[in-house]
């Protein structure tokens, strides 16, 4: 009896270990055969945030191909894929598709010449992928294609999204608007990664906590009182009174969020004035905040606004002249992880990827998502982590002082789109065969 237990165990473990193999080499022989001709192509022919037309169809095209009912044009631009099989919990899987306002120069022989109308500016403007999204499409596809070859091992219902507008916070707030939960059933789990140059390339990090803050864009406007600049008692600087605003603002992060807290307040923009000798009646701040946690961001943008006000009624400008504060709609919450889903997925993907694949690294930066739209009201279990993309090679050659790794958002940005969509692809998968495990 008990060589007939070992037998078993030793048949199962094999087994396993030859559905994990074919698995990674299934997803290797893809984009050897398909996806590194689809991510060139969406290199080379980036969209802007919510004109994603061309973008959206290939997208839409390649998911019905492998088998999923497709519906186009959820919150603008946005695909939402299905693949029923069974019984079992419905798990949504996130990539978004926008490019960037920005002229490519990372030397790339696929590199982009896109020009596009923006919808902002209604300038022709160079358009780039200089954030990564075209790995994270290019993955949503390969995905498709290996849980439809694979209804055998798992169970329930795949939603995968092709989201529109991440660039300008607004795209999944947009599907949201569109009842997308209402039409297409609210997720039980939810999942997203993003690529991340100054990683190893194939490497997946994820952390407990929250991967990306909460931002907020904000204007102050500043009402002052023309005069000439040879005669300054006669007006109310808005410059000078702009300019104790921004410094002010700075005991925000300083003096009222306790040390250990991350928050930021940066003042991005300062436009007043046409000419050296005059005294504007007009100031107008561009700010960016960060957060980690709805308290912080209460916190700061309170904070904002009292000293904005006050600062203004020390100037002595009347109630109908005080500084406006406007937060915009381009805003939002931080992306924060499940903590228990973190701890069982990481398990899951050293299992699939091995130890020396999976790590867990703090962010060093403020960067925000708008993935947390989807996630936060009603609350859904979520995990959003990283995938590296910057080669061996690169990185070691910045750590010996050669060139630095471009960030995210430079015309230098570029990514080594193989292993980041191999390991991409392959962690989606099996992260989707735990959520969803045969019943």
């Amino acid at each position: 009896m008990i060589k007939l237990i070992l037998a078993a165990l030793v048949a199962t473990l094999l087994s396993s270990l030859s559905s994990a193999d074919d698995l990674e080499l299934s997803i290797k022989n893809d984009y050897r055969d398909r996806l590194a001709a689809m991510f060139q192509d969406f290199h080379r022919n980036p969209e802007l945030s919510t004109v994603e037309f061309k973008t959206a169809k290939k997208l839409a095209d390649a998911l019905r191909r492998s088998g999923f009912t497709v519906t186009e044009n959820v919150g603008g631009t946005g695909v939402v894929a299905l693949l029923k099989n069974g019984p079992g919990p419905l798990v949504m899987m996130r990539g978004d598709m926008d490019g960037l306002p920005l002229k490519e120069k990372s030397g790339l022989a696929y590199a982009s010449n896109a020009m596009q109308k923006d919808p902002l500016s209604g300038r022709q403007v160079p358009v780039m992928h200089a954030c990564g999204h075209d790995v994270h499409i290019t993955s949503l596809i390969g995905t498709a294609k290996q849980m439809a070859e694979r209804l055998d091992q798992w169970s329930g219902t795949l939603m995968l999204i092709g989201q529109p507008a991440e660039e300008r916070l607004m795209g999944a707030r947009g599907m949201m608007d569109d009842n997308l939960w209402q039409r297409f059933g609210k997720p039980d789990y939810a999942l997203a990664f993003h690529v991340s140059a100054g990683l190893p390339a194939g490497l997946v990090n994820v952390q407990e906590g929250a991967p990306f803050a909460g931002a907020d864009t904000v204007d102050i406007i500043i009402h002052g009182v023309g005069a000439h600049g040879a005669s300054p008692h006669s007006g109310k600087d808005p410059v000078l009174l702009g300019s104790q605003i921004v410094v002010a603002l700075q005991t925000l992060v300083a003096r009222e969020l306790p040390p250990r807290q991350p928050g930021v307040v940066t003042v991005g923009s300062f436009h007043s004035g046409t000419k050296h000798n005059i005294i504007s009646d007009r100031a107008h701040l561009q700010l960016t905040v960060r957060n980690t946690d709805i308290a912080t961001r209460d916190t700061l943008l309170a904070g904002i606004e009292r000293i904005a006000l006050n600062l203004g009624r020390a100037a002595g400008l009347p109630d109908d002249k005080l500084p406006q504060v406007i937060v915009s709609a381009e805003s939002t919450p931080p992306t924060v992880n499940n903590d228990q889903l973190v701890r069982r997925l990481k398990k899951v993907w050293v299992a699939a990827l091995g130890s020396d694949n999976v790590v867990s690294l703090s962010s060093q930066s403020m960067g925000a998502e708008d993935f947390p739209y989807f996630t936060t009201d009603p609350e859904i279990a979520s995990v959003y982590f990283s995938v590296g993309g910057s080669s061996a090679e690169d990185l070691s050659a910045a750590k010996e002082g050669g060139p630095a790794i471009p960030s995210h958002h430079s015309p230098l940005f570029k990514i080594e789109p193989q292993p980041a969509v191999i390991s991409g692809v392959h962690a989606t998968v099996s992260a989707l065969f735990d959520l969803m495990p045969v019943n």
